[in-house]
This record gives C-alpha cells, sequence and structure tokens, in this order.
C-alpha cells in the first residue's frame, strides 16, 4: 500500500514538474518574442520618457501661458527642440560637404600641387620618418601615390561614411524620441500615477519617494550635463565658424561629444589656438584664443547654475555611463547612458542611507510579557 502511494506520489511531481517545465518554456518564448518586436521602440521611448521628464517643468509653464493647454504647450517644445536639432545638423552638414566638394575638387586638379614636407617632419619621434616620406609621395607623384595608398583611402571613405550615415540615423532617433516626449507630457498625470504605482509595487513604501528622486536625477543630469555641453559647444563652434576655420562643423560636434562625456573641451581647443596662430595675425587670432578659452571653461560656471541642487553626481559616474552608452547604443547612448548610471548611484546611494530594520527582540516590557503569554 505504501508502495502504491509513493509511486502515486512520484507520478504526481513528475506531472508537475513536466507541466510547469512546459509552462516556463512557453513563458520564455512569448517574452523572447516580445523582446523582439519592442527591442526598436525601447530606446527611442526611454529616451523620450527621459526628456519628458526633464522637460516637464518648462511644459507646466508653458501652459500657464498658454491658457492651460497642455497638448499645444508640449507640442510647442518638441518642434522647439526639433529645431534646435535640425539647424546646427544642417550647418554642420553643410560645413562637411563644402569640405568634401573641396577636398575632390583639389584631388581632380593636375595642376595644383602639394607643398613638400620640411626637414623637421622627419625629426618627429615614431612617425617621423614614415610621415615625411608618405608626404613626399604625395607632393611630388599623387597619381602613383592614390594607386599606392588607395585601399587605405577607400577605408578611411567607408569609415566616414558609415559614421555619417550613423548620425543621421541618430538624429531621426532624436525627432522620434522627442514626439514620444510630446505624447508623454501632454498625458503627464497618467504616467505619472502609473510610474508611481508600479514603483510602490516593486520597491514598496519608498517607491514614491524613489520615483521622486529619479525625476530630480534626470533633470540634473540632463541640464548639469547634456545642457551645458549644448551651450558649450554653441558657444566654441561659433567662435570656429565667425573665423572660418577649417572643418568647423566637425570640429564643434566633437566638442559637444566630449563635453558630454565630462572631459575638457580643451583637449580640441588647444591645438585649433595653435593652427591659427600660425597663419592669422595676432590680434584676431588672441581675440579667437580668449573667445575659444573662456568657452572652454564656462563649464565652471554653468553646472553649478543648472545642476540640480542635492544630487551631486561624480564625474567618474556619468563618464563610464557616457562612453558605455557609446559603445553599446551609438551616440544616442551617450545622453541615455550618462542618465541611467546616474540614476542607479543615486538609487544605491539613497538606499545605503536608509536605515536597517532591526533583527534584535524588542526591549518593550509590555511586547515581552505578551511573548512570555
Amino acid at each position: 500500500m505504501d508502495k502504491q502511494l509513493e509511486k502515486y506520489k512520484s507520478k504526481i511531481f513528475i506531472n508537475n514538474m513536466l507541466e510547469s517545465a512546459i509552462r516556463i518554456g512557453l513563458l520564455i518564448i512569448l517574452i523572447g518574442w516580445t523582446l523582439g518586436i519592442i527591442k526598436p521602440f525601447i530606446i527611442p521611448v526611454l529616451w523620450g520618457a527621459i526628456i519628458a521628464v526633464a522637460l516637464m517643468p518648462l511644459t507646466l509653464k508653458l501652459e500657464g501661458v498658454m491658457k492651460g493647454r497642455r497638448g499645444l504647450s508640449a507640442t510647442v517644445l518638441a518642434l522647439i527642440g526639433i529645431a534646435i536639432l535640425v539647424v546646427p545638423l544642417v550647418i554642420v552638414m553643410g560645413s562637411i560637404f563644402d569640405g568634401i566638394v573641396s577636398l575632390t575638387e583639389f584631388l581632380q586638379n593636375e595642376s595644383v600641387k602639394l607643398p613638400g614636407p620640411s626637414a623637421r617632419v622627419a625629426e618627429i619621434p615614431l612617425i617621423g620618418g614614415k610621415l615625411h616620406s608618405t608626404w613626399s609621395l604625395f607632393a611630388t607623384n599623387m597619381e602613383q601615390a592614390l594607386v599606392r595608398y588607395g585601399e587605405e583611402i577607400k577605408a578611411g571613405v567607408s569609415a566616414f561614411a558609415g559614421a555619417l550615415g550613423s548620425g543621421l540615423a541618430t538624429v531621426v532617433m532624436f525627432i522620434i524620441s522627442l514626439l514620444i516626449a510630446a505624447g508623454f507630457m501632454a498625458h503627464s498625470e497618467a504616467m505619472a500615477k502609473a510610474v508611481k504605482q508600479v514603483s510602490v509595487r516593486v520597491v514598496g513604501k519608498h517607491g514614491e519617494e524613489w520615483a521622486g528622486l529619479i525625476a530630480a536625477t534626470i533633470r540634473s543630469v540632463l541640464l548639469g550635463v547634456v545642457g551645458v555641453a549644448f551651450i558649450q559647444s554653441i558657444l566654441i563652434g561659433a567662435a570656429m565658424f565667425v573665423f572660418q576655420i577649417p572643418a568647423a562643423g566637425l570640429i564643434t560636434f566633437a566638442v559637444f561629444i566630449l563635453a558630454i562625456a565630462q572631459l575638457p573641451a580643451l583637449l580640441i581647443v588647444l591645438p585649433v589656438i595653435v593652427y591659427v596662430f600660425s597663419y592669422m595675425d595676432t590680434t584676431p587670432a588672441t581675440i579667437f584664443t580668449v573667445w575659444v578659452l573662456l568657452a572652454g571653461l564656462s563649464d565652471n560656471l554653468l553646472k553649478p547654475m543648472l545642476m540640480g541642487r542635492g544630487v551631486e553626481i561624480p564625474m567618474p559616474v556619468i563618464l563610464i555611463g557616457a562612453i558605455g552608452g557609446m559603445i553599446s547604443a551609438g551616440i544616442i547612448g551617450l545622453f541615455i547612458g550618462a542618465v541611467i548610471l546616474a540614476i542607479w548611484y543615486e538609487l544605491f546611494m539613497t538606499w545605503m542611507k536608509m536605515p536597517q530594520q532591526s533583527d534584535e527582540p524588542s526591549s518593550d516590557p509590555s511586547q515581552e510579557k505578551s511573548l512570555k503569554d
């Protein structure tokens, strides 16, 4: 009898295990399919939510001006954001196109010859000899140089075209994210309520507090990091275009990337200053130098003004988030990576400061008496 009961229980156990395995397998398949379907939309929706949180205070102020029309206020902000994004892109693309056209005309013009390298070029450590011979070849026999280094030139052009295409795709992603952000801001009450409910459900009683902390961190990083980087790159880029520096658009974009990664813009500005002094007169070169140096150091003044009070994110956290985000998700990952890692840092620090629940028995006599009873 006992053997039959044990055999029956074993059979039930095996059936339950098989049924559970099938259910778990089907659930994993369903989750995999779902992730495959929504994967293209994760980054734009996430970035749209981040933008919406950052711009929500401005939307509320604009709503008061527009007599309570929140949808119109959110749409206006999204259109302004798209204009701010597209106009510099057109300028940068125009600069790149002009540079490519000038280079093409230069290479096609047989009467144009490159000046030969000076003897000092060969004295440069490590690369001097190779650079001198290559430069001499291009200066004396352009056709032979193009044939000899044709593969390297094609690889460079392909890499540049790929980077350009990736940049255009990122801009389109930004535009889509801004439109998504407008939808989030137009229905902010419902979205905020849902986020708080999920936060309380996941975290517990501190969920609503943590949701507020996440919003404050997003605003702090976007204004104190991305906002400062944008202003700084505009100031430096204006000097580049006013003084007609070659590849001004690319230099401006490089400054923007460095500023987001929390690296000093002077890394790019100082070589440009040296180049300007090599061919400009002293007065305009000095004006340019003062302009770009003040713009390069402007982040020391802008960050305390724009960075949210009480939210201090260490530079290594932003740097790792920006670089890691760019490696994993392209240019847009610069922004999302910095924000996401800053959020985790703030949540971790808040969790560390929370008082721990005591596991020791209570010393209240009434409670001890009740336990004894």
